[in-house]
C-alpha cells in the first residue's frame, strides 16, 4: 500500500514551481493585454470634428478656424487638442487646408505685408498660393495637405488630412 504522505523535497518543488509561475503570469499579463488591446477597443462613433465655423460666414477669403478635439485617446491617456484650419469656400464647396509647412512643419499664414493673396510660412520665407500649391524656387517640396469637410447643420466639420486633391 502506498503512502499519502508528501515529502519534504516534494512539497518545497511544488511551492517553487507555484510561484514561479505566479510570477511568470504576473508579467506576461500585461504584455498580453498590451498586444490584444487595439483588437479589443471599441471603434469611434464619426471622425469628423465640430468647429465653430459656420458655412454661411464662409468667402473667398481664407479665415483661421481653430477647433478642439475633445477626449483624444493617446495610448493609456485621453486629453483635448486643439487644432487650426485655413478654411474658405470656392464656389459652392468648401475647402479646408492644413496650416502644416511641408517644409519643416512651420505653421503658414495667409497674406502678409509682402504676399497678397498666398499663404505664407515665416519659419524660411516659404510661399503657397491660395490652393495650397508650393509656389517654385520657395522651400517647400509640397502642397499644404487639405482636410475632408463635411457641412452639418449650418457648420464646417473636419475629419482627417488627405494630400491636396485641388493642385
Amino acid at each position: 500500500m502506498m503512502s499519502n504522505k508528501v515529502s519534504r523535497r516534494t512539497f518545497l518543488s511544488y511551492t517553487l514551481m507555484g510561484t514561479g509561475g505566479f510570477m511568470a503570469s504576473a508579467m506576461l499579463m500585461p504584455m498580453i493585454r498590451f498586444a490584444i488591446d487595439p483588437v479589443l477597443a471599441s471603434a469611434g462613433g464619426s471622425d469628423m470634428i465640430p468647429t465653430p465655423q459656420k458655412e454661411a460666414d464662409l468667402s473667398e477669403v481664407p479665415v483661421r478656424v481653430d477647433y478642439t478635439i475633445k477626449d483624444r485617446q493617446d495610448a493609456w491617456y485621453t486629453s483635448d487638442e486643439s487644432n487650426t484650419a485655413w478654411v474658405y469656400k470656392e464656389g459652392d464647396k468648401v475647402i479646408a487646408l492644413s496650416p502644416v509647412c511641408k517644409h519643416l512643419g512651420c505653421t503658414v499664414n495667409w497674406e502678409g505685408d509682402e504676399h497678397k493673396n498666398e499663404f505664407f510660412c515665416p519659419c524660411h520665407a516659404g510661399r503657397y498660393k491660395k490652393n495650397g500649391d508650393n509656389i517654385p524656387g520657395t522651400p517647400p517640396l509640397g502642397p499644404l495637405d487639405e482636410f475632408e469637410v463635411e457641412i452639418i447643420d449650418g457648420f464646417v466639420y473636419l475629419g482627417a488630412t488627405i494630400p491636396n486633391t485641388l493642385v
